[in-house]
């Protein structure tokens, strides 16, 4: 199979309805989109980097759409590599993996096959693509021979396999990584699920070295981190923090020498999204805010008393208003923050730590006591993504 542009996608959440409004019409469109796009520019690998449902049993549309997909990118001769997300049922998606494999889909969603890759041919020669399905440190570990569980070891683990795999592959032969991970220095958003083990989420970038490109997949807004270590982010938006987000995807192209060159692609967005602020009658009655008419809206209302029927008079300027906060203009001395948004921002361990701290009287938690902490939360966490693999 001979190859040239590579388009990079991720996180595309099948599924997933956007607070109220269902996204699966939308979801079928970006799948269209995509085929369409990849026909047009010559893309003739799609890689997906997770997250490809929006949880571990999907309801049965969203199914039914991933199955169409599989469909229109088989029908149109465009190979696609795939990998499990934390968000995906690693056995699920995998599925009929080696049948699938003959029509061109590659799923990647076993933590033991992160050196085995999809081996595909350009004019200047073989590219190794390495799949990195999402990698739970605890339960990964021992596959992956890694003693202490965390994110950078398994990771780690991982890439050392994918670098032994192309140390022995022909000179020139270049690699693209799919990984699904939170990398250093990225920007999240408030719809990616936490992957925190023991109050560290993040991987250095230095773990990619000695790939030619990294196709990341989890945070949702696209993000250059260097010229070879990219996200897609999602196709659409799944909470209003990504209102300034621009949905788009990578055209990934590697030279004979490997260096890489990209372009960034449009998705379609259903609507757009607007986050306002300021009293009820201010919000009625400002002109300028006519043209949300049609937008997603998240309405912040200022009001010291809250008004009556605040939804129903937004939703006849603005229909379709998806979410209202309130947050009174205060002084600093009348200023009490509600629980939500004294949480906001915060992560369970972080939240955890202020309890203990609240309940002694301003003392938190010491060296030990924060120890235990990490290892209690770390638990539930596993035992959570373990009750929906096994579901």
């Amino acid at each position: 199979m001979c190859i040239s542009d590579r388009l990079h996608t991720s996180d595309w959440h099948l599924g997933r309805s956007f607070h109220r409004a269902s996204m699966l019409g939308a979801q079928a469109g970006f799948i269209s989109h995509l085929v369409e796009t990849a026909r047009e520019r010559e893309a003739d690998v799609v890689v997906v980097a997770g997250d490809v449902y929006d949880r571990a049993v999907p309801p049965l549309a969203a199914v039914e759409l991933f199955d169409t997909a599989l469909h229109q990118l088989a029908e149109a001769g465009i190979p696609t590599v795939m990998i499990s997300g934390n968000h995906d049922s690693a056995r699920r998606l995998g599925v009929g993996a080696g049948l699938i494999d003959r029509a061109g889909i590659h799923l990647r969603t076993s933590p033991a096959a992160c050196g085995e890759p999809v081996v595909m041919a350009d004019r200047h020669g073989d590219v190794a693509f390495y799949g990195l399905p999402y990698l739970e440190p605890a339960l990964v570990k021992d596959v992956l021979g890694v003693e202490r569980a965390g994110h950078e070891a398994v990771l780690r683990a991982a890439m050392d396999q994918v670098r032994a795999d192309l140390a022995g592959r022909a000179p020139g032969t270049r690699s693209v990584v799919l990984a699904h991970a939170f990398v250093s220095g990225a920007a999240v958003s408030d719809s990616e699920r936490d992957i925190t083990v023991g109050g560290v989420a993040a991987v250095p970038l230095e773990v990619f070295d000695g790939v030619d490109y990294a196709a990341l997949g989890h945070l949702h807004g696209c993000q250059t981190l260097t010229p070879r270590i990219r996200y897609a982010g999602s196709p659409l938006p799944y909470s209003f923090s990504e209102a300034d987000h621009r949905k788009s995807m990578w055209l990934v192209d590697l030279d004979a020498e490997g260096e890489v060159s990209a372009e960034r692609l449009d998705c379609p967005v259903p609507r757009p999204l607007a986050r306002l602020r300021g009293s009820l009658e201010e919000l009625l009655a400002d002109e300028s805010l006519a043209r949300h008419a049609e937008s997603w809206v998240e309405v912040t209302l200022t009001d010291a008393v809250r008004p009556a029927d605040p939804m129903a008079r937004l939703q006849e300027r603005f229909p379709h208003t998806l979410s209202l906060v309130f947050a009174p203009d205060r002084s600093e001395e009348e200023a009490l923050d509600s629980y939500a948004r004294r949480l906001s921002g915060r992560d369970d361990r972080q939240i955890a730590e202020d309890f203990v701290g609240h309940v002694r009287g301003g003392v938190g938690p010491d060296t030990a006591e924060r120890a235990l902490l990490h290892e209690a939360l770390d638990a539930v966490r596993t035992a959570d993504h373990l009750g929906e693999v096994h579901r």
